[in-house]
């Protein structure tokens, strides 16, 4: 199949300092190699972001990245982009129109992809599917005063739902989140997403430690919501426990950061400091050595629809402490692969760091569980069958294009 990737402001391309924040650039890189490596013929379109980058790009994997040049030739928070939307699908429809390669389908990614790809759409007649990658009601939980988003992007994101051939929901969270917004459940599909099992597995090179201290590591964004707090008040009920926090920014920009200094000011106050341990962000390629190294990965979000470190700290073999919300409930099961306790608990969060660090068998139990199911249920793989049998399903939908849209 001819398949096209929207992802209009993460390119597959990209490089980012903040290892955190390559989610949907990872995702879509790692599917498109996936999907060719399933024998498809896949094209990646992504905004222009700089006036020196060419037109398209060939990939070592085998897909192809347009740049879009909609909007100024800069990078540009995402949220300021909706302006420019239009100017970006009625490029892709010129290109798909005028060109030789129209798609069987268009997968967009982020809402704002969504609304591009329809408008493209509306003039090609191509079938479009949706991934999200995080909802705007929950947007707004997490982030409350401090949400930049546009307005009206929770009723963007409920009409393009309800315009699109098929959404695809990377968790249980989500499709409950989608029917409560009015998307026909018929519409919404199941896929969860893979991991690189090449960059992340148990074999290679682990980061040298105290082999007398225990170490947990803890993955995410310098943002409240991530949970870094409640780890760090969670350490006292731990002892002798290492903490090795990675996210943020940079090294060199840690002692300049507001959240990183309040961390720091959290743990001297909770009497942990000389066991917190900042790296700053780190590369992707960087962070499997640290989660081999690690007794157990704490993830302890407050919000988070779909959280990819539990996963990859799994296919390094490392159980996992989580919190009890969206996409670690869907990955981590309790009592098997690890143990899930309530959101913005420090003591629950303590006490099952505790149990799990003085039981050696349980640990190693998880860790081989852990594995097992990532290997079998979260290979790209996988996930890139699973979404063929959904493009072929609406591939041959029939859309009345209309040159006046």
């Amino acid at each position: 199949m001819r398949i096209a990737l929207i992802s209009e402001h993460a390119s597959p391309l990209a490089v980012l300092p903040d290892g955190a924040a390559t989610g949907q650039h990872a995702h879509v890189a790692e599917l498109a190699a996936a999907l060719v490596g399933e024998g498809h013929d896949v094209r990646v379109y992504t905004r222009r972001d700089s006036g020196t980058a060419p037109e398209s790009v060939a990939t070592s994997d085998g897909y192809l990245v347009y740049h879009v040049p909609a909007g100024p030739a800069q990078r540009m928070p995402r949220d300021e982009l909706l302006p420019y939307l239009g100017e970006f699908g009625r490029w892709l429809a010129g290109q798909w129109q005028d060109g030789d390669w129209l798609p069987h389908v268009a997968h967009a990614h982020h809402w704002t992809s969504g609304l591009a790809t329809l408008h493209a759409s509306r003039r090609t007649g191509v079938p479009v599917i949706q991934t999200y990658h995080g909802l705007g009601t929950v947007s707004s939980l997490r982030r409350g005063a401090r949400n930049t988003s546009p307005p009206g992007r929770i009723g963007y994101e409920r009409a393009i739902g309800r315009a699109v051939d098929r959404v695809i929901a990377q968790g249980q969270a989500e499709v409950g989140e989608l029917l409560r917004m009015g998307v026909p459940r018929s519409r919404v599909t199941l896929v969860p997403g893979g991991v690189n099992q090449e960059l992340f597995q148990p074999e290679g090179p682990v980061v040298p430690r105290d082999p007398a201290r225990p170490r947990i590591v803890t993955v995410g964004r310098m943002v409240t919501h991530e949970g870094f707090p409640d780890v760090v008040r969670a350490l006292p009920g731990v002892p002798d426990a290492e903490c090795v926090i990675v996210g943020g920014p940079p090294a060199t920009e840690l002692p300049a950061d507001g959240f990183a200094r309040r961390l720091r000011v959290l743990a001297e106050s909770c009497g942990v400091a000389d066991r917190v341990r900042l790296l700053g962000a780190l590369p992707r390629a960087e962070l499997a050595p640290w989660y081999r190294s690690a007794d157990l990965l704490v993830a302890a979000p407050w919000h988070e629809p779909v959280h990819l470190t539990p996963l990859e700290g799994m296919a390094c073999g490392v159980p996992v402490v989580g919190t009890a919300v969206g996409g670690i409930a869907d990955t981590v099961v309790d009592g098997l692969t690890g143990d899930l306790v309530p959101p913005r608990d420090p003591r629950a969060l303590g006490a099952a760091i505790r149990r799990l660090l003085r039981d050696k068998v349980r640990r190693f139990s998880y860790a081989t569980a852990a594995l097992d199911r990532i290997r079998s249920g979260y290979s790209w793989k996988r996930a890139a069958q699973q979404l063929t049998a959904v493009y072929s399903a609406v591939g041959a939908i029939s859309r009345p294009a209309s040159a006046a849209a």
